[in-house]
């Protein structure tokens, strides 16, 4: 039986054009690793690939892009998943290395905009957005929300998704050195859902009952919109690999470009590439 599983997965990689490097061929494991916006798509991912490929062994586990991107560099990762593109001192160490990074684009995403279900906000410009962040208004009254202190909340500097944010929302400005730093987009979204004067920002997929995503500059963040190219806070989600992906690298990411793994971008609340 173990000999006609065997068969089955190596008739797999075959026909993508590609086999399994010599190092990782006793176990075929995986090793995914950075971004939390990317983590469910990846985990969920995983899970599916893992129960059609029972010889594949993929482990995923979070802890911001850059931290993905560093692990992808130091070798220590097969696949770096990230919400931002890499910077050219991360390419440029990864040359130093030995490394040569291809950026596979997996899905497209929207930073969105998030607040407390109480506050009577409906809508913000991009500019009052900025103002917000970079602490040039700091109470409610002054945006046409209700409450007075304005509470923000913000990614960690080791997150793609604050540096996507700084440069789509805030022009590169620094963020107001009182924000509440967290750790992940489900930290954000948890803060914001316990703090009625409170503001921040996740990925499409971590919007949820418990918080209200707002309009910027009067385009709500939604699959259609980015899709469109319409909603200001659009970018890529990345899963990066050391060159071209190979052997069961390539098949994992192979799957989650086909049509069930673009599936279940789309059921994680993200935006799917076809």
């Amino acid at each position: 039986m173990k000999k006609v599983i065997w068969l089955a997965v190596i008739a797999v990689f075959v026909a993508a054009g590609s086999c399994v490097p010599a190092a990782s061929a006793a176990t075929n494991k995986i090793v995914v690793e950075g971004s939390t916006t990317v983590l469910p798509i990846a985990q969920k991912a995983a899970e599916v690939f893992m129960s059609k490929n029972p010889a594949v062994d993929i482990s995923v586990r979070g802890g911001g892009s850059g931290v993905g991107i560093a692990s992808l560099i130091d070798g220590t990762c097969d696949i770096g998943d990230s919400s931002r593109s890499m910077k050219d001192a991360e390419l440029e160490k990864a040359g130093q290395r030995g490394k040569s990074p291809k950026a596979n684009v997996i899905s497209m995403d929207g930073i969105a905009v998030i607040v407390n279900p109480s506050n009577g906000l409906s809508a913000l410009t991009k500019q009052q957005l900025k103002e917000i962040f970079t602490g040039s208004v700091s109470k409610w009254s002054d945006v046409g929300g209700t409450g007075d202190k304005i509470v923000v909340v913000s990614r960690d500097s080791s997150s793609g998704t604050f540096e996507a944010f700084g440069a789509l929302a805030l022009d590169g400005h620094k963020v107001r050195a009182d924000a509440l730093m967290q750790a992940s987009n489900q930290a954000v979204a948890s803060v914001i859902a316990k703090t009625p004067g409170a503001i921040g920002y996740v990925g499409l997929g971590y919007i949820n009952g418990e918080v209200k995503a707002i309009p910027i500059n009067g385009v709500e963040p939604s699959k259609e919109t980015v899709l469109s190219g319409k909603y200001p806070l659009s970018r890529p989600l990345f899963m990066y690999t050391n060159g071209a992906p190979q052997g069961a690298t390539k098949a994992f990411i192979d799957f989650i470009m086909s049509d069930d793994g673009q599936k279940i971008v789309d059921e994680e609340g993200f935006v799917a590439l076809k």
